[in-house]
């Protein structure tokens, strides 16, 4: 089979964006270059790689092997390129890191600090809810994954570098807030907003009810930690979040903790890949300094735990 390293970059940008003329754009080269190499590509194969419905692109069945085939040989061929950089003395590369939206408030400092030490090093970050980032992970197609709740159907390397606890929160003016002692039972007549079903503090929020017993009357289901401070500063009801999406929220004193037994309910951030999985020395060295500013604690308040 005759197929070039170009071919299969040009295919895995197909299998990212699903477009001919988005995986042009991507890779810089002109819509009927792509169309005939991948033409090319597919003759090699001797089978269809993809087929287009109305405005829609799908990947065969061929198609899907050939990208998990192509991922893994592009991965390998730019972690040689890091190792030879690695042994000339040199510290640049490129890391791809897919974390869950709620640690927005913590890695973008992280990764200033990584590039500040690493200057050469580049940064593909996607921040996703977790189930579009397990995902990813089920693809292999990150050197790191960032999140609360790792899934239990697959074989990981995880680690855990950071607390993660989850407080109940109220608007200032709730009738609640200022309370001490309070039990779950005191907020059996309250209107909750918690995220979406999915998210990993749905989950463990969730978890911990049940295992109460209390069945919380929610009012709304948001994805988003903005929104979900936003509506309980408006008065709408409690919330259960992470400590780490509230320090703003605290600092204007639009919102307050509630000091409820049982809480916080303690969680763990976690850095994930698949298990066997050879990390680049560049993921290897921002995993060492991930853990290392977690020691230090210079990833965020964890008041609370």
């Amino acid at each position: 089979m005759n197929v070039t390293f170009r071919q299969l970059q040009l295919f895995l940008a197909l299998a990212e964006h699903k477009s001919i003329t988005t995986a042009a754009r991507a890779c810089h080269v002109t819509q009927p270059t792509v169309s005939m190499q991948l033409r090319e590509l597919a003759d090699a194969v001797g089978l269809p790689l993809y087929e287009q419905i109305g405005k829609r692109l799908f990947l065969t069945d061929a198609g899907h092997a050939l990208a998990d085939t192509a991922r893994a040989m592009v991965d390998e061929w730019a972690s040689f390129g890091q190792r030879i950089d690695a042994m000339k003395g040199l510290r640049r590369g490129r890391l791809r890191l897919a974390v869950v939206s709620t640690a927005k408030y913590f890695v973008p400092g992280l990764l200033g600090s990584f590039c500040e030490k690493y200057p050469e090093m580049d940064i593909a970050l996607e921040l996703l809810n977790r189930d579009a980032v397990v995902a990813r992970l089920r693809e292999n197609r990150d050197d790191l994954y960032i999140m609360s709740m790792p899934p239990t159907d697959l074989l990981l390397e995880q680690h855990a570098f950071l607390p993660n606890p989850l407080v109940v929160i109220a608007s200032r003016a709730h009738p609640l807030a200022g309370r001490r002692g309070l039990a779950l039972p005191d907020l059996a007549g309250e209107r909750f907003i918690l995220r979406e079903r999915g998210s990993g503090t749905r989950l463990a929020c969730d978890a911990h009810f049940q295992a109460q017993g209390f069945a919380p009357r929610v009012r709304l289901e948001l994805g988003s930690n903005e929104a979900i401070k936003h509506s309980v500063a408006a008065g709408m009801g409690l919330a259960v979040l992470s400590r780490h999406a509230l320090l703003p929220a605290l600092q204007d004193e639009t919102v307050t903790m509630l000091d409820v037994a049982g809480f916080p309910v303690l969680s763990h951030w976690w850095t994930l890949y698949p298990r066997g999985k050879r990390l680049s020395p560049v993921a290897a060295v921002f995993l060492e300094h991930l853990e290392r500013a977690a020691r230090a604690g210079e990833l965020g308040p964890v008041a609370g735990v």
